[in-house]
């Protein structure tokens, strides 16, 4: 029997969860009465058509990416835990930041954690061009170093692989990098080192 007390949110919670796990085409209004129980009217009647769906599902992403803030004690703490966060929330949801970049609102997703950025540049003490220039590098940081992690995922299984490449005689003068480059990298501490690194650099008055 169909359900009748259903909201918007439910809908686009449903709606997104859909996007999310299988991408914008496996989204239709068919499928997501059935994922919802209800009737595909009802879905219009909240929605409205499938369009519609999607430009509030990248208003909702929008908003949602609006909500970072940052954490710490220090301004450099602070910069890196909106970089983390931001990493965290591109990698969570990579459907719908498509979604939002084919509609052209990928700078206005980004503006509120550039002015999160941009406040805790100037409680460090930069100004200008120099503020300008490190938001920008931790934003370009967390976008290139989310691109490589979708890419590595995404590409083939490698032969020889690293484990082959990278045996002792690749690095004779040094066994213990040869034997750490061989085995995976591990991307949430390589991120949290790299950029702890770009923002000592870039803070540095």
């Amino acid at each position: 029997m169909p359900r009748t007390a259903l909201t918007r949110d439910e809908v686009l919670d449903a709606a997104a969860a859909l996007v999310k796990q299988h991408g914008p085409q496996a989204l239709t209004m068919r499928k997501l009465a059935a994922e919802l129980g209800t009737a595909v009217t009802s879905i219009y009647w909240h929605v409205g058509n499938r369009e519609s769906l999607l430009d509030a599902l990248v208003e909702r992403t929008v908003q949602e990416m609006g909500a970072i803030r940052p954490v710490g004690r220090t301004p450099a703490q602070r910069v890196v835990s909106v970089a983390r966060r931001l990493r965290r929330e591109l990698r969570e949801r990579p459907h719908l930041i498509a979604m939002v970049h084919e509609r052209g609102l990928t700078e206005r997703m980004f503006l509120p954690a550039q002015q999160a950025l941009v406040h805790e540049v100037h409680a460090a003490g930069l100004r200008g061009a120099r503020a300008a220039e490190a938001v920008r590098a931790v934003q370009f940081q967390v976008v290139g170093f989310v691109l490589v992690e979708r890419n590595s995922e995404r590409s083939p299984v490698q032969s020889p692989g690293k484990g082959e490449l990278w045996d002792t005689r690749a690095a004779e003068q040094d066994p213990a990098l040869a034997r750490a480059l061989a085995r995976p990298a591990d991307p949430e501490r390589l991120f949290t080192s790299s950029v702890r690194a770009l923002v000592s650099a870039l803070l540095e008055r």
